[in-house]
Formats: C-alpha cells, sequence, structure tokens
C-alpha cells in the first residue's frame, strides 16, 4: 500500500479537484434512467412529490413524529396499530435539490488513487448534473473549513455553478475550522433555499462522539421532517476493510509516520479506529430510515449517487 498521496494545488483530480472532470462528468448522468423522486415542500414540474396536505393523492402513512401536524393523522392506521401514524400525500410538482458537503481536513485523505475531498466532490457534480436532467433545480452548501451556499439554481447552468463552487471551495487554503454536523445540519434546515430534497455528503468524522451521536440523529430528524434526505458516506479503502499485514508510511498536515501492523487484532483495531466516522455515519443513516450509501476513494461514484438519489441505470 502506497502513503498517503501529497497536497496539491494544481487541481490534478487526486489531491485536488479537477474543474475540468466535474464538468465532464456531465456525460456519465445520459445512461441514469430517471425515476420518481421523493419530497415534502411545495414544488411544480415532472417529477413526483410527498407533501403534507390536503386536496392531493394519498401516498402513505407512517409513524407520528414529534411536530408532525396532528390534522393529518392516520386515524383508521393508529387504531389498528395502536401507535399514532401521519399521512402523507403525494402531488406532482418541480423538485429542487440541495446537496451538503463536508470540507473538514479529515476528508483531505487518502491512500488510493484520490483524497476523500476529491471524490466527495466528484460525487457532488454527478448529483447536480442528474437533478439538472431530472429538471430539478441544484445548489450546494459546504461545512466544516468552508462554510458557503450556493443557493439552488435551475438547469446546466445550476450544475456548472455547483462544479465551479466545489473547484473554489476545494482551492482554499485549509484552516483550523471546524463545525460539527449537528451545527451543519441545522444551518441546512434554517437556510435550505425550498430544497425538496438534501443529499448529504460526508466522511462521518464530523459527528458527535457521544454515545448514540443524540444531537447528529435529532437534527438529521428535523430536516427530514421538511425534506427528503439521503446520506452518501465517502470512506478510503483504509478505512473500510483489513490490510494485509506490513508497515504503512502515513503523512498528514506535513507530519509523516509509520503504523506497524502485523497481527490481526491490531489490523482490526487499526480499522476499526481509521473508520469510525464513515461506520458511525452508516449506522446512524441505516437506523433513522433514511435512503444512503457509501463510496471508496477508487470507485466511480455514478452508481452510488444514483442509488441514493432513486434512479436506475438504464440497459
Amino acid at each position: 500500500m502506497s502513503a498517503v498521496m501529497s497536497q496539491s494545488n494544481d487541481g490534478d483530480g487526486r489531491s485536488r479537484v479537477s474543474l475540468a472532470e466535474l464538468i465532464a462528468l456531465r456525460t456519465r448522468v445520459g445512461r441514469a434512467k430517471l425515476a420518481a423522486l421523493v419530497s415534502r415542500s411545495a414544488r411544480s414540474g415532472q417529477q413526483s412529490s410527498r407533501l403534507y396536505g390536503r386536496g392531493m393523492d394519498y401516498a402513505e402513512s407512517r409513524v407520528y413524529q414529534a411536530g408532525d401536524d396532528v390534522r393529518r393523522l392516520d386515524w383508521r392506521l393508529t387504531a389498528r396499530s395502536g401507535k399514532l401514524h401521519t399521512k402523507l400525500f403525494q402531488e406532482d410538482r418541480e423538485g429542487s435539490l440541495l446537496i451538503l458537503v463536508d470540507t473538514h481536513s479529515s476528508m483531505r485523505f487518502g491512500t488510493r488513487v484520490r483524497f476523500k475531498s476529491v471524490q466527495a466532490a466528484r460525487s457532488a457534480a454527478c448529483a447536480a448534473w442528474y437533478a439538472a436532467r431530472a429538471g430539478e433545480r441544484v445548489g450546494v452548501m459546504a461545512f466544516g473549513q468552508a462554510d458557503s451556499l450556493l443557493g439552488p439554481q435551475a438547469g446546466p447552468r445550476g450544475a456548472l455553478a455547483v462544479c465551479g463552487a466545489l473547484a473554489e471551495w476545494d482551492a482554499r487554503p485549509t484552516s483550523d475550522r471546524t463545525e460539527s454536523l449537528a451545527d451543519a445540519l441545522t444551518r441546512a434546515n434554517r437556510l435550505r433555499c425550498g430544497a425538496s430534497r438534501v443529499l448529504l455528503i460526508s466522511d462521518g468524522f464530523s459527528a458527535n462522539t457521544f454515545s448514540g451521536d443524540v444531537s447528529t440523529r435529532q437534527r438529521l430528524l428535523d430536516l427530514s421532517r421538511h425534506t427528503a434526505v439521503s446520506v452518501l458516506v465517502v470512506a478510503d479503502a483504509l478505512e473500510v476493510a483489513l490490510v494485509p499485514p506490513g508497515r504503512y508510511p502515513l503523512e498528514q498536515t506535513g507530519e509523516r509516520t509509520e503504523v506497524i501492523l502485523q497481527s490481526e487484532r491490531q489490523r482490526r483495531d487499526f480499522q476499526r479506529a481509521i473508520g469510525a466516522g464513515p461506520a458511525r455515519l452508516g449506522e446512524l443513516a441505516q437506523s433513522l430510515g433514511l435512503r444512503w450509501g457509501n463510496v471508496d476513494t477508487t470507485a466511480d461514484p455514478f452508481d452510488a449517487v444514483i442509488g441514493v438519489l432513486g434512479a436506475r441505470r438504464s440497459a
């Protein structure tokens, strides 16, 4: 296994985001078959959305969550199950996707092909091009070292703006600024710009490490009451699988170190520690019933992105 790649500012697509590559990803979206998309905010257009309201077609019922409108209670299902349930309704409207991209220093790490930060940007670009093709407006919000917001815009121009923002944020000098995932989700809920869907792209290390990650869990629940939330977990190969026995040189923030991993226990403990963020975020998304997936730094992010956004590959 090679050492972690050194950082540079040349936009090589490995340690730094390449704007040309993000734009070129537009061609990948042409092979995606559009599917019905889910949301919970008012919109108009070709996609199907899930909303609260009257005078709309009934879609389904789910267990009542704090903050739900009591006028939308499904009394028949409540009586049968003994638990409060809320009705959800469908209406055809135009969509809007807001992509949340983690820019913490933990994302500037990679042992295979590229940094997690570069893979996150590639994933966000795929999502932006897909949303534009589906007729949705698309925007992006950075959290971590960058804390900027680009409001949703329509068409290819909106996707191009997202690609430009991703490249610009990645090119900024590194800083010590941090923002917990819980705080970022609170900000996204406040500034979601009417987005009907939110896609979170992160390695999970910005989530709280306290037992159960209660704060992040609550913020995800709060956001999912207003919009459909999907999660894409970005991880390095070193964070998701056991490595063979050996000596592994690593570099971070200019400091080099060597990790010696011989026994299976050493390798498992190392993988568990270094992969704690991605594992925690994936478990959290799954426990909340959110649509989620993962992608490592060696993969083409297209399938993972389309999977969490609900589309299928065409033949």
